[in-house]
Parts: C-alpha cells; sequence; structure tokens
C-alpha cells in the first residue's frame, strides 16, 4: 500500500478519535479531555493538510525534478522523501530506455517515394534531469523534439542514394542512419542514443514492380548465358577429346610401326598362312615366296 495512502488512514483514525474523545469528555463534564479532543482534531487536520501530500515515493528507474515556487533546485533518486506540497512541486522522469516508434515518408535521389519505418531508443540522462526540466519541461516534449531531429536525418541519407542502391544495400542503411541521428542528437539533449533500427523501407507499387521485373529478366538473362557457356564448354571438352584419341592413335601406329621387324612379319606370316599352296597358278611356272627363316631373305618354291 502506498505510504500516501496509509498517512491519510493515520490522519483520519486521529481525527475520528479526537472527536469521541469530546464526545466523551462532554458526557463526563471533562474540559480537559474536550480540550485536548479539540487540540487533536485541528492538529489531524493539519497533520491530514500538510503531511500525506507531501510525501512521495520515487521508484528505482525514475528520478523527480523538485521545484521550489517553480525553480528547478533538486533532483530525487529512488525512494522515499518529503518535500512540502504547498511549496514545492515535483516531476518525475522515467530513465528507463524509451523507444520511439516513427513513419514518415521521403525520396530517393532519383526522386522514387519511399515510405520508412523506424524505431528509436534512448535513455534520458538521470544527472541533467534539471536542465531537461529547464529547457524542455516534459519528457513528451523532449521526445518530439527527438522524433523530428531523427526525420530529418533519415530523409538526409537516403535522399543521398538511388533507389535501387537502397534495395540492394538496404542492410547498410540502418548504421547510415544511426550515425547520423546519433552525431544531431548529441549532449545538448541529455539523451543518450541507444539503437536506430530501420524496420521497413517501402516503395511505390509501380517501382517494386518495375524492379520486378527487372530482376526477372536479369535472372532469365543469367540462365541463358549459363546454358550457353555450358554448351560451348562440352563442346570445347568433345573437341579436347577427339584431338587427344586422334593423337593417342597415331602415336600408337607410330610405335607399332618401329616395333615391327623383319622376323616378326615372318612369324605373322607363318602364323596366318593354311600351309596350302595356290590351286591356280598363272602361266606355265609360279613362284611362291616363304620367308626364311633367317634374315638373308625369302626362299623360293616353285610350281611346274
Amino acid at each position: 500500500m502506498p505510504i500516501r495512502i496509509v498517512l491519510v488512514l493515520v490522519f483520519i483514525l486521529a481525527f475520528i478519535g479526537c472527536i469521541a474523545m469530546i464526545s466523551v469528555g462532554s458526557k463526563d463534564r471533562k474540559k480537559p479531555a474536550v480540550t485536548a479532543g479539540v487540540i487533536g482534531i485541528i492538529l489531524s487536520f493539519l497533520g491530514f493538510l500538510c503531511v500525506p501530500f507531501s510525501v512521495y515515493t520515487v521508484d528505482t528507474g525514475e528520478v523527480a525534478v523538485v521545484k521550489f515556487l517553480g525553480q528547478a533546485n533538486n533532483v530525487r533518486t529512488a525512494g522515499t522523501y518529503f518535500d512540502f506540497w504547498i511549496t514545492n512541486t515535483i516531476q518525475k522522469y522515467d530513465i528507463k530506455t524509451q523507444t520511439i516508434s516513427i513513419n514518415t515518408g521521403t525520396y530517393s535521389s532519383d526522386a522514387q517515394t519511399m515510405d520508412v519505418q523506424m524505431t528509436v531508443q534512448y535513455k534520458i540522462m538521470a544527472e541533467s534531469a534539471i536542465k531537461i526540466a529547464e529547457q524542455y519541461g516534459s519528457l513528451d516534449v523532449l521526445q518530439n523534439r527527438i522524433e523530428s531531429v531523427a526525420i530529418e536525418k533519415t530523409k538526409a541519407v537516403l535522399s543521398a542514394h538511388k533507389a535501387m542502391n537502397i534495395i540492394a544495400d538496404r542492410a547498410s542503411m540502418s548504421p547510415l542512419v544511426e550515425d547520423a541521428i546519433k552525431k544531431a542528437i548529441d549532449e545538448k539533449f541529455y539523451v543518450d542514443i541507444q539503437t536506430v533500427a530501420m524496420t521497413n523501407i517501402d516503395f511505390s507499387d509501380a517501382f517494386e514492380k518495375a524492379v520486378e521485373e527487372k530482376m526477372i529478366a536479369e535472372q532469365q538473362q543469367l540462365k541463358a548465358n549459363y546454358e550457353n557457356q555450358t554448351k560451348i564448354a562440352k563442346a570445347k571438352a568433345d573437341a579436347e577429346a577427339k584431338i587427344v584419341a586422334a593423337e593417342a592413335e597415331a602415336k600408337s601406329n607410330d610405335l607399332l610401326e618401329k616395333s615391327i621387324t623383319e622376323k616378326i612379319l615372318r612369324q605373322m606370316y607363318i602364323e596366318k598362312w593354311d600351309g596350302k599352296l595356290p590351286v591356280t597358278v598363272a602361266g606355265d611356272s609360279a613362284t611362291l615366296l616363304i620367308p626364311a627363316s633367317g634374315d638373308t631373305g625369302s626362299s623360293e618354291k616353285t610350281a611346274e
């Protein structure tokens, strides 16, 4: 239960107790009891007006700026405090990470329209809470200022690139935008930019259709080039294989020609001859040449 509610209940009970004391004192004609009851009522009422509304709690993840008669003069961190509510006002600031969701439209350098969705996360500097209170008044005003600067810098970065380059290098756009925003939102804003992320870049339907058709055409051209190169490579491989086969056959014939001697020819002749003489011979006589067993030549046998 918040401490302020507890204090209110305490003073209400004290007020009721003082009324009861006056009632009992009146019946018993005890003036001191009546007087004490009256004083108690007055003190309870004053305490009720002053104490519960002057006690407050600052939660973890918050800071409170105390303004005395409108002048910011103190910062309270997590804890429970008493500052007289008539002269002091309390303004709390969330020092946890804040997220701004931004949707904006912009143009590329070649005048293509695009819708950009992005998030900016930041934390205020707790030690600069008084300066934030003095210059911006509230966290909403500061956040609006951060959003304006983020949109301005995002447009500046994207407008320096062509639409096709943005599409091709979409992943590299976020770091460029983040760097530009961090440089613009420096210590004079009293915040620390945590991250900047571009979640979506959406071009017009007509442009995206044109890009899609171009990519399809490029893919078809690449496929045709690949098939053509494959055919050329196959034809070249077939031609080279034939050349290699022809060279091998020529080399084999050359080796065979050099390796055949007269002795080998005689042996081959004998192996092929069935041992029969020709039945019909031309002329009155015929000469049958049989390879000699030596290297002196062939023997002759005459058939009449």
